[in-house]
């Protein structure tokens, strides 16, 4: 059986810690789904990009979803009915998946490429502004402040 330490993944993310919780308790189990492969980086302060690789796969296969929290990636190969040819060796998978990532609070896709086999997407993790730390005037000799304003 193989062991995975993922805690060095957690100093080095933000916004994928409970992805990453999921994937540690799914350690060890035969059932978790393999393919397609994926990479998940980390290319800002709040940025993110998930690289699926779906070689054989066109635009038109492929169903990006966000619902609540969870999002899906889905891969469909349409039989190719032109096609004639007989094939010998198929070494290159196409058959059907559904992926899901398990994204964090205020984690939002804000966009998706797929470029030489790999589908690429975006995600940003944004505070939304009620959670903001705000700062709060101190008022001097009784006078009342009203005004608050945004921390930097």
């Amino acid at each position: 059986m193989r062991q995975f330490d993922l805690a060095p993944l957690y100093r080095n993310t933000v916004g994928f810690d409970r992805l990453f919780s999921m994937l540690d308790q799914m350690v060890g189990v035969d059932a978790a789904p393999s393919y397609p492969p994926y990479n998940i980086e980390r290319t800002g302060e709040n940025a993110y990009r998930i690289s699926i690789a779906v070689a054989g796969f066109t635009d038109k296969d492929l169903t990006i979803e966000v619902k609540e929290n969870t999002l899906s990636v889905r891969g469909e190969k349409k039989p190719n009915e032109e096609r004639k040819a007989e094939v010998l060796h198929q070494g290159i998978a196409a058959r059907s998946f559904d992926r899901r990532f398990q994204l964090a609070d205020g984690v939002q896709v804000v966009g998706a490429s797929l470029e030489n086999g790999l589908l690429h997407l975006d995600l940003v993790r944004e505070t939304p502004e009620a959670k903001k730390p705000k700062l709060i005037p101190i008022a001097m000799n009784g006078a009342q402040a009203v005004e608050t304003k945004q921390a930097a």
